[in-house]
């Protein structure tokens, strides 16, 4: 059977912290040869001080651990949350519907200003110039048309018909379409290469020219919408190979840790093994519990 383990006293437990503070942990065959420790953990054995030192770790990191979680509810302030709409409540009911309609347009406006930024926004423009130009019908085009035209010839998100509502009003705003009844058209001092102010034209101008420009622009213009698709999918495509990379690089570490546990355990009981046989040489007897 052997003799049972004994419970740790709190002066053997300082001599293994002052000899791991001394010698370094995984080195318990120091500390237990040391002068200083000996008298103390002479009876114990090298697996018990790495027993009981990782025993010390674990209780010291749980009494630490709610101290942290204490720290952490800080942000209590959420609940007051909805409270502050309670007030504006019945204004809203006061208020007209018109304006409750203007104010959702605004919004949805400005939610799409931010969507359509930059040259997202200039290649959807793009898009319902082609249409427009291509169509070529004097009356001009409602969305559904437009819609239909540029789902055949482009690829476009599920919420294109509510980007492309606000585009076109955007466009209207720019004084860039005008708009016929519930159709839109390009106005003409725009198609012209004309400012939006009444200005004198040279009537010689030819307007076919000008067409077949505008049209070269809108083809270059669809052109680098084309080469940006491109581009985002290179980039997505580069950053999943980093994040695999990232990946095998991390289970590669975990791999090499485990590797240098396994080798400490392994030299814990070689000197166990070398402790047993040096017993035994001198005659000794030894129990094994």
């Amino acid at each position: 059977m052997g003799n049972p383990k004994q419970k740790w006293t709190s002066e053997e437990e300082d001599a293994l912290r002052a000899g791991v503070a001394k010698h370094g942990a995984g080195k318990w065959k120091n500390i237990q040869k040391d002068p200083e420790f000996y008298h103390l953990l002479h009876s114990r054995s090298n697996i018990d001080l790495k027993d009981k030192w990782r025993n010390l770790n674990v209780s010291a990191n749980a009494q630490g651990g709610p101290r942290d979680k204490s720290r952490t509810p800080k942000p209590k302030a959420n609940p007051e949350v909805p409270i502050t709409p309670v007030p504006s409540a019945p204004t809203v009911h006061a208020s007209p519907t018109p304006l409750l309609q203007d104010a959702t347009e605004a919004t949805a406006v400005d939610n799409t200003r931010c969507l359509l930024d930059g040259k997202t926004a200039s290649k959807y423009n793009s898009m319902v110039y082609e249409a427009l130009t291509t169509l070529k019908d004097p009356n001009g085009c409602d969305v559904s048309t437009i819609i239909n035209f540029i789902e055949k010839r482009h690829e476009v998100p599920q919420n294109f018909r509510r980007l492309l509502g606000s585009r076109l009003r955007r466009l209207l705003q720019q004084e860039k379409l005008e708009k016929v009844g519930n159709c839109y058209r390009i106005k003409k001092e725009f198609l012209h290469g004309a400012s939006p102010t009444p200005t004198p034209t040279p009537t010689s101008a030819p307007i076919p020219k000008q067409e077949s420009r505008l049209k070269e622009e809108v083809q270059h213009t669809s052109y680098l919408g084309n080469t940006l698709e491109e581009a985002a999918i290179e980039a997505a495509r580069r950053i999943v190979e980093a994040e695999n990379k990232s990946f095998v690089a991390a289970e590669a570490v975990r791999d090499a840790e485990k590797a240098s546990r396994m080798a400490e355990d392994n030299e814990c009981l070689y000197q166990v093994a070398k402790d047993i046989y040096d017993k035994c040489a001198r005659g000794e007897i030894v129990l094994l519990a």
